[in-house]
């Protein structure tokens, strides 16, 4: 199956399957016309770890969700800091359990080689079918490490363009030679393809990002919105996509959600703040477990249906932590 964007219409690419079927030329396929890898689901809420997404209690906290049942364990790029990598965390995650799903929450894809991203989701996706949830970002959230995904200057965003549109084609076709802007290559294969085909999630606020959304990807994680302001990003790439001749799935859209604990720590409150200079951090950080049962009706009623919820709070234990999101916001679930 071929996924290319319009923005690549000048590039020629072809590919081999299976039988010796070849074909060359851009090609649109609807998201409507695939079967997304995670199937059809309702309200589902996952965790990223916060403090205990050390190496040192990753183990312990990796288990602790799989006995309690969680939906999905969300691992964050930070590169400086102790948080586990992405990949390699979601690698050890999927290991240690039969149920937990693992995503990437959010990677950086413009400074990767898609082939190389290809191989490693072909490969966990081998290993763990339809556990596997990626999703990808322009650039990296602390500015510092902005440099360490290198791009051509002013270049950023078509390189993510093409690089997305690179990694379907990696992970939809056995065999791939792709001559873009950016990146060529010459009967590239990620192995064998993934048992049901990936979907391809994409963070962002900005206009441009989430029309790249509705243009490219099969689903969207958005981060520090009101429920109003992701109403009317979902509607900005549903636009998009109805644009460019494609659907976004109803329920492939969701948001991060931390939840803090008697007040906003100052942190995270100026991290808002950086991000988000005309905001009340405290419409965008949920109060305890009420706020969070709150805000996550007000997101549901705005078109979302997944959620990622955080502890905000460094005091607040993970066994805590899951003892409470297990009563409080996994009846949410549908």
């Amino acid at each position: 199956m071929l996924f290319l964007a319009d923005l690549f219409t000048r590039a020629r690419l072809s590919w081999s399957r299976s039988g010796g079927q070849q074909a060359s030329g851009p090609a649109l396929i609807p998201a409507s016309a695939r079967t997304g890898s995670v199937g059809d689901m309702g309200v589902r809420i996952g965790v990223s770890l916060g403090g205990a997404g050390a190496a040192g209690e990753f183990e312990a906290s990796v288990g602790l969700l799989e006995t309690a049942g969680i939906d999905s364990l969300w691992l964050p790029e930070t590169v400086y800091g102790p948080a586990i990598d992405p990949f390699i965390g979601m690698t050890f995650a999927l290991a240690k359990t039969t149920h937990l799903k693992a995503g990437s929450g959010i990677s950086v894809l413009p400074g990767r080689h898609p082939v190389l991203v290809a191989k490693q989701l072909a490969s966990l996706a081998g290993l763990a079918p339809g556990r596997v949830l990626p999703v990808f970002g322009l650039q990296p959230a602390t500015p510092a490490e902005r440099v360490l995904f290198p791009v051509p200057a002013g270049q950023r965003g078509a390189v993510f363009d093409e690089a997305l549109t690179l990694l379907r084609l990696m992970l939809t076709n056995e065999t791939v030679t792709f001559h873009g802007s950016f990146f060529d290559v010459q009967d590239a294969s990620a192995g064998p393809l993934p048992p049901k085909p990936l979907d391809l999630w994409l963070g962002g606020s900005a206009p441009a990002g989430l029309r790249r959304v509705g243009r490219l990807a099969d689903g969207w994680l958005g981060s520090v919105l009101t429920p109003a302001e992701a109403g009317d990003a979902v509607a900005t790439i549903n636009a998009a996509a109805d644009e460019a001749g494609r659907e976004v799935e109803a329920d492939h859209f969701g948001i991060s959600l931390p939840v803090a604990f008697g007040g906003i720590p100052d942190a995270l409150a100026a991290s808002i703040r950086r991000r988000r200079p005309d905001a009340d951090p405290t419409t965008l950080v949920a109060d305890g477990w009420a706020g969070a049962r709150t805000l996550i009706s007000a997101f549901t009623d705005a078109g979302l249906s997944k959620f990622v919820v955080r502890p905000a709070t460094a005091t607040q234990s993970l066994e805590d932590f899951i003892a409470g999101f297990t009563a409080e916001l996994m009846p949410l679930q549908t």
